[in-house]
């Protein structure tokens, strides 16, 4: 199991979580504000730069509007 930012699963959910922000109408930006992060944090995130833990991934579908569980399920189909 590929313990990197590069694995193909991870590459999977950075791409999803950029589709899910767009289609809220979020910018970077916009999600940065309302997480109370950097906007580079947000940059580095959907660039595969960094590893979302399931904690991030609650908060960030909170900030965005998604079901974390769903985006789960819809890794573990692909």
């Amino acid at each position: 199991m590929p313990k990197t930012v590069t694995s193909p699963i991870q590459k999977k959910l950075a791409a999803m979580l950029v589709e899910l922000r767009k289609g809220a109408g979020l910018r970077q930006v916009d999600l940065a504000n309302k997480l109370g992060v950097y906007q580079s944090w947000v940059t580095h995130l959907e660039s595969g730069q960094r590893r979302v833990d399931v904690v991030e991934l609650i908060e960030l579908g909170r900030a965005i509007g998604f079901d974390p569980a769903e985006v789960v399920r819809k890794l573990n189909r692909r």
